[in-house]
């Protein structure tokens, strides 16, 4: 009887100690809200962007508040001034038709928040743009996810390289990021059946060839797609970008690499201890966040039409239903026709149908919308 006893006291006091975790915010010496920019400018024509928003304190789980009002222009080491209008909450544009970076100019950023004698003015440290180096190839290669086994025909993955150098050994710090474009063809004829699909690169990817004698890059891998993914199913596009750094910038984003890869301990890094490129000109120990970059660009864009086995069929199981009349409540509602199965006197006219909209208009997921860039057969 005492043995029982003393077992149910321990469980009570596990229970109750259990019960009692609370979330642990560690008190640092931190501001509440600090200002965050992202932004580039590069030697390609186009838009430039510059994004502005305040973060939030440590603790809160909500994404940065976009910051409006505010005053932003580029200058460069000739005198010249762009202004970057605001073309939506936080984001800041320049005008195509008047301003693109050029290579050897050296750029400032000039935020100015809010008015009167509650304006703050930032600014970032003058940049060059560096030259850099064409790609000299993007290409692919299958890979084997899965080996043949008996009735099984294996499992493909599509893995991109690309290989770029500079004969001049004038870039030694890379950026890269990339943007995708596929086809979707539903399994059914119906109205929307050919759609494409845009997505864009969220990883960072840099490297330094500074120790190597030459700048070179061999089979630098870009983008691995598996099979779990239809980007594979008809025809796939990416568009590599490949940007010049300097020291100053790989630095940043070497560190800020690092930052995504520590496993969220107490003592990992924090943002705000990444230095940025930019300073507020009435607080210089206030930190702000992010960094203005300057670029030479340069991209090039495969397309993959090819045979993978094991490519995923997302719409594998959409027929939910057979029915012998097209007219009935919610269709093109909550109900949509795939197939009509037709014949002469005396059979019966019946219909597959879908409770799910996605299997019958591709617009659930991209536009009809069919790119400049894309390549017919």
């Amino acid at each position: 009887m005492r043995i029982t006893l003393k077992l149910v006291f321990l469980l009570l006091i596990l229970l109750l100690s259990g019960a009692c975790v609370s979330e642990f915010i560690p008190q640092i010496d931190e501001e509440e809200e600090l200002l965050v920019v992202e932004g580039i400018i590069t030697d390609q024509p186009g838009v430039n962007t510059i994004k502005l928003s305040k973060s939030m304190p440590l603790g809160k789980k909500s994404d940065a508040i976009p910051l409006g009002g505010c005053t932003v222009s580029v200058s460069d080491d000739l005198g010249n001034t762009h202004q970057f209008g605001e073309t939506e909450a936080g984001i800041y544009s320049s005008d195509s038709a008047t301003f693109k970076g050029e290579i050897g100019r050296y750029y400032t950023l000039h935020i100015t928040t809010g008015y009167g004698i509650n304006a703050l003015n930032y600014e970032s440290f003058p940049a060059e743009i560096k030259p850099v180096p064409e790609i000299d190839s993007v290409y692919y290669e299958k890979t084997v996810i899965q080996e043949d086994y008996e009735d099984f025909f294996g499992i493909d993955g599509c893995q991109i390289y690309l290989d770029a150098h500079d004969p001049e050994n004038n870039c030694k710090f890379y950026r890269w990021d990339f943007s995708e474009t596929w086809m979707l063809r539903l399994n059914f004829s119906v109205s929307n059946q050919i759609c494409w699909l845009y997505d864009k690169s969220i990883s960072l990817d840099i490297k330094s060839t500074a120790a190597y004698t030459e700048s070179k890059i061999e089979r630098h891998p870009v983008q691995f797609i598996s099979n779990t993914t239809d980007r594979l199913t008809t025809k796939y596009s990416i568009q590599v970008n490949q940007y010049s750094m300097n020291e100053e910038e790989y630095s940043y984003w070497e560190n800020l690499q690092n930052l995504t890869v520590q496993t969220g301990g107490l003592y990992d890094i924090i943002p705000s201890s990444i230095p940025s490129n930019l300073r507020c000109l009435e607080h210089p120990d206030e930190k702000v966040l992010g960094y203005f970059s300057v670029s030479g660009k340069t991209s090039k864009r495969i397309f993959i039409k090819d045979d993978f086995r094991g490519i995923i069929d997302p719409y594998a199981d959409c027929v939910t239903d057979t029915v012998y009349t097209a007219e009935f409540p919610g269709l093109n509602i909550d109900t949509w026709i795939l197939l009509t199965h037709g014949c002469s006197f005396p059979c019966i006219t019946f219909y597959e149908i879908t409770t799910y909209r996605e299997c019958a208009d591709c617009t659930t997921r991209g536009t009809t919308h069919r790119p400049a860039f894309w390549q017919d057969e």
